[in-house]
């Protein structure tokens, strides 16, 4: 059995595509989506009725969340200048979404759990089981990580959010992250020169009991047809948007 996971699309069918381009040669059996899909790019309604033809779950993220409510529940924080940005942006997303786009994006759920042998499955979540605001990363010190996941470990564990491909061990099962599918980018990097990756990233989970394999990919996707796609959008702050793939844009 094949399980392709996917995460953070926001609202980018170019880089979407692309990866389910590469998963038509690989013949998984099932796609979950990890949330925060529709916010943020120039694609929301693309985006939607993509995964509504692919029927595949999808967990609620917490840009997904905000979509629908414009309440910030995250710790994480935000300028004024940026926070304005973020409303435009909602705002012209919302514009994009019919009202059955909208109760679609309602019903993603806070966890899905995918078995896969009578006794095991996958639990997929947006930043852990309890939140989706819930940061997990690489560095993450064990306590925190023990914390966040250590009661689950009779599953698999995959969460999105930190847009860092990344696995750790959780007792005698692992966690992963399989990345971004709509805005890969380099943790390591000076915020006022942000640069975003020109590749989409996913994973393949590979379960032939009792063995059990792990996946990360990563499928350039065209970064042309997507600044395109931006500069045609009529989405707030496109300019800035597209410059994040195009480092001499101003």
């Amino acid at each position: 059995m094949q399980i392709a996971v996917i995460s953070d699309i926001h609202g980018n069918s170019v880089a979407l595509e692309a990866v389910l381009a590469d998963l038509g040669q690989r013949q998984s059996d099932f796609m979950v989506c990890l949330g925060d899909a529709i916010q943020g790019g120039p694609q929301p309604a693309q985006v939607v009725a993509r995964l509504r033809q692919l029927a595949c779950p999808v967990v609620m993220g917490n840009a997904d969340a905000w979509l629908l409510t414009g309440e910030e529940t995250g710790r994480e924080e935000i300028s004024p200048e940026r926070f304005s940005q973020m409303q435009a942006v909602r705002g012209w997303s919302l514009a994009q979404l019919s009202p059955e786009d909208q109760s679609f994006i309602a019903s993603f759920q806070p966890t899905v759990d995918v078995p896969f042998t009578t006794s095991r499955s996958l639990l997929c979540f947006h930043g852990s089981p309890a939140s989706f605001d819930d940061v997990i990363l690489p560095d993450t010190s064990e306590d925190e990580f023990q914390k966040y996941l250590g009661a689950h470990t009779v599953h698999i564990l995959t969460g999105g959010h930190t847009h860092i491909q990344h696995i750790r061990r959780v007792g005698d099962s692992f966690y992963f992250n399989p990345g971004s599918v709509g805005l890969a980018y380099s943790h390591v990097q000076a915020e006022d020169a942000f640069h975003a990756d020109p590749w989409a990233e996913y994973a393949v989970l590979t379960v032939q009991d009792p063995r059990v394999g792990l996946e990360f990919r990563r499928v350039p996707f065209d970064v042309a047809d997507l600044v395109r796609t931006y500069r045609e959008s009529g989405r707030p702050f496109a300019k800035e948007a597209v410059a994040q793939y195009l480092r001499q844009e101003q």
